[in-house]
């Protein structure tokens, strides 16, 4: 736990994509936290965080944070994912609390690991998450707390792009070590949504594909989950997808929700954005023409059914959320052992299409 007073200095691992779009800016937006440290060795992605955050500092490896642990309240890692379990393990042994953008690790195992070592550190550990402030799904959310669909029978989630072409670097790799393609990147966020909704899962299908020529690693993923709760979810995650369907289409008892289109949070902070400055809008909000729309029997494509407003999209809320946790001793928003529930699946998705079998789940503690 630490004291109200001086804010919480943070130090970033990594300022690419991650690093650069989405972390540094919502810290820097966050009520208590101030960004410290960026850690790269790159000349060019020390100018660009120098030209935002004029007062950071830099470092050229995480080891240099270990020399003055002291200084520092919390390490964000948004660098490549197998770097992710040796510098969270690097930084927690230092005595430093730890945000790790998803996914946390490569295995489940892993990531309880961690989860241990934090336990026994008595330090924060989270995972970022961040497609849990999705403005379509807290909407949903509200939906299904209100009653609005009676009770959820298939929950149909779809995280669909249309990239025929390779882009190259470390995330199209085939390299087991890399932890790239799309299972474990947009993966790890529909699954995520999937058991924060509806619960644990009893049983995975899963099917796995490279489809663009050359492609070393999966680009078309389609995974079916059973929740103990009863409730099935079918999750897409595609780059090769002509005509994208809806990003939610869910299935109840008394009424179904369809919603289009993709949070606009990512796209306004890669646009240069940010939070707590006047938008026009307000943050995270989308125009009327893209609501989702409730009904039975209708269809959304012709003006059937009730359109439904949008919640705004809350990305902030995650850090603070870490913040409250680091000063209070509170839970953090995202847990480790939440992301390594996500990690079973994902193992399981990817023993199910290699073997072409449904995997029956394991309970754990």
């Amino acid at each position: 736990m630490t004291g109200t007073g001086t804010p919480l200095r943070v130090g970033l691992v990594g300022y690419g994509l991650a690093g650069s779009v989405f972390h540094a800016p919502l810290i820097a937006a966050t009520e208590g936290l101030v960004l410290d440290t960026v850690v790269t060795s790159s000349p060019e992605r020390r100018e660009q965080a120098r030209a935002e955050f004029p007062d950071v500092r830099f470092a050229a490896s995480p080891d240099e944070l270990w020399e003055r642990a002291g200084d520092l309240d919390l390490i964000v890692i948004a660098s490549p994912n197998k770097t992710h379990v040796p510098i969270a393990t690097a930084a927690l042994q230092a005595g430093i609390p730890v945000v790790v953008d998803k996914p946390i690790a490569g295995s489940a195992a892993e990531a309880r690991e961690l989860a241990a070592l934090a336990e026994e550190r008595g330090l924060l550990l989270s995972v970022f998450q961040n497609r849990r402030w999705d403005n379509d799904f807290l909407t949903l959310a509200r939906l299904i707390e209100a009653g609005e669909l009676g009770d959820v029978q298939r929950f149909e989630s779809r995280f669909e792009r249309w990239r025929p072409q390779l882009k190259g670097g470390w995330r199209e790799s085939g390299a087991t070590e890399e932890i790239g393609g799309l299972l474990y990147d947009l993966g790890s966020h529909i699954v995520d949504q999937a058991l924060t909704l509806f619960g644990p899962a009893v049983r995975v299908y899963a099917e796995v594909d490279a489809r663009r020529p050359g492609s070393a690693t999966d680009d078309d993923v389609f995974i079916a989950i059973t929740h103990a709760s009863g409730a099935r979810s079918h999750l897409y995650a595609s780059a090769t997808t002509a005509q994208l369907g809806p990003r939610f289409r869910v299935l109840g008892s008394a009424a179904g929700y369809v919603k289009y289109g993709l949070d606009p949070q990512e796209a306004d902070l890669r646009d240069g954005k940010r939070p707590g400055t006047d938008s026009g809008t307000g943050w995270g909000v989308e125009p009327e023409s893209l609501w989702g729309r409730v009904g039975a029997g209708e269809s959304p494509v012709t003006g059937g059914g009730e359109p439904v407003e949008t919640e705004p999209g809350d990305y902030p809320a995650y850090y603070a959320g870490i913040a409250e946790a680091l000063r209070e001793g509170s839970t953090p928003p995202v847990t480790a052992h939440e992301a390594a529930a996500a990690l079973d699946v994902l193992e399981a998705a990817r023993r199910s299409a290699r073997e072409g079998v449904t995997i029956t789940m394991e309970t754990h503690a």
